[in-house]
């Protein structure tokens, strides 16, 4: 089996720091399991790793997808495979590296996605009603076939909801229960699954209150104008970063405004990522505000690769 380890958590974590040092501690390259950070030219609201970073560690699966291309769980599932077992077959680790946790379930735990036939009737209408009623209701339609993948999603993955209830209204089955299916295959991997958890939250919100200054002294205004005036970046121009700030490029909000926004919107949704990783039973803590992460991840890598 190929030996892999991952490392996960919420946003503005140290996610990416941490995975750099451990591939150069232990020889590793890192694959990204980030779903906003693949895609080209959207590279501060994403937190892409920098230059510098990509440096200090050769990445996978970074800034190599137009941002007006589909791209599905399935697509990163087939990529980041071929990834590891490239990585891998040179004797190296793979770590893989990100916050998007259903990426990182799906790859570790080989989950196959059936090719479902696509109905575009069906997906015109669901996304009609996305249009005229909200997420929100749309999830809450999602709900009353499919509770489990309901409460996996928030009303704003409408892209998401829409699929899962498209795969029931094709096959009669649900998108759950397609997925149950789905982890009969075997893994063929032996992983550690490294997740960054803070005790006092309002460190990782001071962090991300930091992180969000930081982005915007370094051009986050001037990449939001570049990706709201793109008719092809419509999919993006949705993303945490860009929709808060866009009430200032129409003169609705003030700039202060607009950032207190995204702060806020960036905690909800690290809210959503600690949500997802606490409900895995295979998580690893590593505990950032309990000492140095650094030296928490390499015993228990070292430990891990022992076997022990």
């Amino acid at each position: 089996m190929i030996n892999a380890v991952a490392v996960a958590g919420p946003t503005a974590s140290g996610k990416t720091a941490l995975a750099i040092h451990l591939a150069k501690r232990f020889g590793g390259e890192i694959v990204c399991a980030d779903s906003m950070q693949i895609y080209k030219n959207l590279d501060i609201a994403t937190a892409k790793p920098t230059p510098d970073e990509l440096s200090q560690a050769k990445h996978w699966l970074v800034d190599f997808l137009d941002p007006g291309e589909e791209f599905s769980v399935a697509d990163y599932v087939r990529l980041a495979h071929e990834a590891v077992f490239d990585i891998s077959s040179r004797g190296k680790l793979p770590v893989i590296c990100g916050g998007t946790g259903l990426y990182i379930d799906s790859l570790l735990q080989n989950i196959s996605f059936s090719e479902e036939e696509y109905d575009p009737e069906i997906r015109r209408e669901l996304s009609e009603i996305a249009k005229e009623k909200g997420g929100r209701y749309l999830l809450e339609e999602l709900r009353k076939i499919d509770p489990e993948a309901a409460s996996k999603l928030h009303e704003n993955n409408v892209k998401r909801i829409i699929r899962a209830i498209e795969v029931y209204k094709i096959s009669g089955v649900t998108f759950t229960e397609q997925n149950r299916m789905s982890r009969k295959n075997q893994s063929p991997y032996r992983y550690l699954k490294l997740v960054i958890i803070f005790k006092d939250r309002e460190i990782l919100y001071q962090r991300i209150d930091k992180r969000v200054d930081e982005m915007l002294k370094i051009g986050l205004l001037e990449e939001t104008g570049r990706v709201l005036n793109d008719e092809t970046l419509k999919t993006a121009s949705q993303a945490i970063g860009y929709k808060e700030l866009q009430p200032y490029f129409s003169g609705e909000k003030e700039l202060s405004e607009c950032v207190e926004n995204l702060k806020r919107s960036t905690r909800r949704y690290a809210k959503r990522q600690i949500t997802w990783f606490k409900r895995d039973p295979e998580a690893v803590p590593i505990y950032a505000d309990s000492g140095d992460i650094f030296a928490q991840a390499e015993e228990l890598v070292e430990k891990f690769l022992k076997g022990e």
